[in-house]
């Protein structure tokens, strides 16, 4: 038979109501009261109701996690990390998938406000005003994750030094034109990106070539192969291992040289990045790392405690489709 809270109150030796605070509201007891309600819940195999719970403490236990694309294989990585950190901290987790639309971003938000006690944001794709609009709007605490948007907690990678990474690299195998691929315009982390790589190139006093803009995608990189293999770039860097994996299947079908006649980077590091042929070389995200912290700063939000931005280191993976810069 089910234990009830009145079997734990009693094998306690409290009130119910005891019983209640010591579960829901800890730091309004006694630590030896807590102790036994604690120890009797465990003994029984009592499990609290949520919703019972949730009208003593007002929380829900509910986190929210919105984000633009989970086909992306980026996103399944930091969100198992979200799940498993949550349940360290007795939370559930609602997870919501954008299609990188910032109107629905914004309609999911509202629509789970009362449903959730904070959200994770993962880079989001509307506005910095409208976020924060929406956040005023709801009065639901936010973290933002792979973005910053003022006055929201976030957690980010270092992609400054990711880039200065790659560079390094890339100049050690003698190579002085390096192409950029990059993301969408709107893309926070685009802009983070193409901030370091501009920083490296001239600091390495290399040549960038900038070859614009396209979809996150294996089709985005693929649509600006050509342009690519045209111009007198003898390494390519990629907004994401997706456009990374685009431009090395189509140079597979033009029959380049990969990598002697154009070596290329990815970013991220997903699964697929280390299974293509030739592997990939590639800035690794700690992506599993970013989750866990993101719920961190989200309970240090709902505990009234003022949590600090993170940075995440990255690293680079070289596999091989770098080499030596032809002649």
């Amino acid at each position: 038979m089910t234990a009830t809270i009145k079997d734990v109150a009693r094998l306690a030796g409290v009130s119910q109501s005891s019983v209640c605070r010591a579960l829901a509201k800890p730091e309004q007891v006694r630590p030896e009261t807590r102790e036994r309600v604690e120890r009797a819940a465990r003994d029984l195999g009592y499990y609290p109701n949520r919703a019972a719970s949730g009208l003593i403490t007002g929380r829900t236990h509910n986190i929210g996690v919105v984000l633009p694309d989970l086909a992306n294989p980026f996103f399944p990585s930091v969100v198992k990390s979200i799940q498993t950190q949550a349940r360290r901290f007795d939370y559930a987790v609602f997870l919501s998938d954008t299609d990188e639309d910032p109107a629905v971003e914004t309609t999911l938000i509202r629509a789970l406000a009362k449903q959730v006690d904070g959200f994770l944001l993962c880079s989001p794709r509307a506005a910095d005003e409208e976020l924060r609009t929406i956040g005023e709007e709801v009065q639901t605490p936010v973290v933002v994750l792979n973005r910053r948007v003022s006055p929201f907690p976030s957690v980010t990678a270092d992609s400054a030094d990711g880039m200065r990474q790659a560079i390094g690299h890339l100049h050690a195998l003698g190579h002085r034109r390096v192409a950029y691929v990059a993301g969408p315009r709107t893309s926070w982390s685009n802009r983070d990106r193409l901030r370091g790589l501009r920083s490296a190139t001239t600091a390495y006093d290399m040549e960038l070539l900038e070859a614009g803009n396209v979809a996150p995608t294996v089709d985005g990189g693929a649509a600006v192969a050509d342009l690519v293999a045209a111009s007198p770039a003898t390494a390519v860097i990629a907004y994401n291992d997706l456009v990374a994996l685009g431009l090395l299947n189509r140079f597979r079908v033009r029959d380049i040289d990969v990598p002697g006649r154009i070596s290329v980077v990815g970013f991220d590091d997903i699964l697929l990045s280390g299974l293509v042929m030739p592997p990939l070389t590639t800035v690794a995200i700690a992506k599993e790392e970013i989750g866990r912290r993101g719920v961190e700063l989200l309970i240090d939000l709902l505990d009234d405690r003022r949590p600090l931005n993170k940075r995440s280191p990255t690293q680079l993976i070289v596999r091989d489709s770098t080499g030596p810069a032809r002649s």
